[in-house]
């Protein structure tokens, strides 16, 4: 199925929550901006940030490099600061020493890149980064992921999405019977009552207002939503596990269902072929920083974007009803000021909450409410592998496994030669994993990631692999396969008390969380906030949230500037234009205090 806006152009969709119209003043600007940048592109790209307004961006991940390079292409003198490494929990993390013999260090991750098809912002700037040789910047380095797995344990059957051949050879008839073999199984484990049940409640979010979804669904946890309780145990572990912890990695109990339907949806529509920019989903043919972090790098500072790495916000300093500057700090203790005309916030929550010194909270005390924010951990680990394994597909979600552990075989999607390419020429491949549960005990010893060494968590994600590629007998992941591992640094132990801190946690979309969560806009006239927990569309901690809350915060600041620059494009989610009758529908009986129309089963 085509919608008829796939093929409407980059802006379609857009938002209307902000200015979007284009004035004359706004052409005639752009115009000039661009004849000049045409005629004078030396003297446009080193300009000293002299008589231009000056912008400090504070912080260098997703949303940060998303401000500046909306910002730049705008006129402003930007600078980032960022306390470690560019590019946030996208970066790739170069296994130190590993390499030999003139290969590159092995190559580490905060987490696997996943590029879902209804994401609009990011594909919109990976267009606008030059690649060599790509026609469309480093999005020609996005591939359609066309094979998944969704594996179980206990003897079951998996779930298998075939790669369907582009020359239409035709299906592997084993993958195809475990296929059709697993879909049965996972039918007839659910009594039809609650696949019934489940249906019914899909139905009843696809209809639900907007309204009904702010103001009812926004404050009932998913579990509560889809009827969880009392429910068989593989109605719980698929539709209510599996669709929180293992899609948006949060807990079923608390996620918010306004959050976790809108996901849902999306990606139900984006397999549909509406609203997507790509396919279902798609992922990076090299390492991150090789296939998106370092062009982009190096796009900004070509258009005189500055970055000043290893120096970490400490505080914001106020005077006159305004931030005067930023104090930061190198790895040495060494502090300064730092000062700017505008103040982009784009710091992840947990850092962002130090910010919030009562001078700034007396400014604008709504920014008190970040603090009810809730992270949770989603880090990555990496097994280095001797060769590749044999009936492992691109991407494989283990849904029964106690950690929620989601993994990509790299072979299927880089365009690398391991040996060839990193670490000491005895690395084939690698196994890279998402751990989304650090809460719940593991099989091998019956303790939470958290409470796991390093030692012991690689085991225990090996152990829960093998627990369900390996349920029937087969050899699939053999431990002679294993050359090497690599967790994430952000993961330390403490030896004091038997336990992992986290550097790196991920705000979580929780019930009523959007209320806590501030906009793009402060109270403070030059202080705007960015970051994956920022008020966005996607409503996810995601880099399209953040992407899109560096846009949002680049808007406002153009706003309060009284800049005549073109604003930055915002989508929404994609909805479809069918369901607007039964949605006005909905918004009127929710105002009347009545039940979504398709409300069969008492809360």
């Amino acid at each position: 199925m085509t919608s008829p806006h796939a093929h409407a152009g980059p802006h379609a969709h857009r938002a209307t929550s902000g200015p979007s119209g284009v004035t004359r003043r706004r052409v005639l600007y752009g115009t000039a901006a661009a004849g000049a940048a045409t005629v004078l592109p030396a003297a446009a790209h080193a300009a000293t940030g002299r008589g231009r307004r000056t912008v400090a961006v504070l912080g260098g991940g997703m949303a940060g490099l998303a401000a500046a390079h909306e910002l730049v292409e705008r006129g402003f003198a930007v600078t980032v600061f960022e306390r470690r490494a560019l590019g946030g929990k996208a970066r790739s993390i170069p296994v130190e020493g590993t390499g030999s013999g003139g290969r590159r260090d092995l190559p580490g991750e905060h987490g696997f890149r996943f590029f879902p098809g209804f994401y609009r912002h990011v594909p919109d700037t990976m267009r606008r980064i030059p690649f060599p040789g790509n026609s469309a910047g480093v999005h020609d380095n996005l591939i359609a992921l066309s094979s998944t797995r969704i594996s179980r344990n206990a003897g079951r059957s998996d779930i298998i999405v075939p790669q369907l051949p582009a020359s239409g050879g035709g299906l592997d008839l084993d993958v195809l019977k475990e296929t059709l073999t697993g879909l049965v199984q996972q039918a007839a484990a659910i009594p039809a009552s609650e696949l019934a049940l489940f249906v019914d409640r899909y139905l009843v979010y696809l209809t639900s207002s907007a309204e009904r979804r702010l103001g009812e669904w926004e404050h009932v946890p998913w579990w509560k939503f889809v009827r969880a309780e009392g429910r068989s145990g593989d109605y719980r572990a698929i539709v209510a596990r599996f669709l929180t912890r293992g899609l948006v990695a949060v807990k079923e109990e608390v996620a918010s269902t306004r959050t976790v339907g809108a996901m849902g949806e999306a990606f139900l529509l984006a397999g549909l072929g509406l609203g997507a920019d790509g396919g279902l989903a798609r992922m990076l043919d090299a390492p991150t920083n090789e296939a998106w972090i370092d062009p982009w790098v190096r796009h900004l500072r070509d258009r005189g974007v500055r970055f000043e790495v290893g120096q970490a916000v400490e505080a914001l300093e106020t005077g006159g009803g305004r931030v005067r500057s930023v104090r930061v700090v190198d790895a040495a203790g060494r502090r300064r000021s730092a000062a700017a005309d505008w103040f982009v916030c784009a710091v992840p929550v947990d850092r962002a909450w130090t910010l919030l010194s009562p001078d700034v909270l007396a400014l604008d005390p709504g920014l008190a409410t970040m603090r009810n924010l809730r992270t949770e951990w989603v880090n990555g680990l990496q097994f280095f592998l001797r060769r590749s394994p044999r009936g492992l597909d691109q991407e494989v979600n283990f849904m029964d496994s106690p950690w929620q552990i989601t993994a990509v075989l790299q072979s299927r999607l880089w365009d690398r030669d391991f040996s060839r390419d990193y670490g000491d020429g005895q690395v084939a491949d690698c196994l890279s994993l998402d751990v989304s549960d650090w809460d719940t005990p593991g099989i091998l010893y019956g303790k939470p990631a958290k409470k796991c060494t390093r030692a012991q968590i690689a085991k225990e994600c090996w152990a829960q692999m093998k627990d369900h590629l390996e349920d029937t007998g087969r050899s699939v992941l053999p431990d002679d396969l294993v050359h090497s591992w690599f967790l994430d640094p952000a993961i330390t132990w403490r030896p004091s008390d038997g336990s992992n801190a986290n550097d790196e946690p991920l705000m979580v979309n929780t019930v009523g969380s959007w209320a806590n969560r501030p906009g793009a806009r402060t109270r403070i006239p030059n202080l705007f906030m960015a970051g994956d927990y920022v008020r966005t569309n996607v409503d996810l901690a995601t880099m399209e949230g953040a992407n899109e809350s560096g846009r949002a915060a680049v808007n406002a600041l153009l706003d309060a500037a009284g800049s005549p620059a073109e604003r930055v494009p915002v989508w929404k989610l994609y909805q479809p234009p069918e369901l607007d009758g039964l949605k006005r529908l909905d918004a009127q009986r929710y105002r009347s205090g009545l039940p979504n129309l398709f409300e069969t089963v008492p809360g």
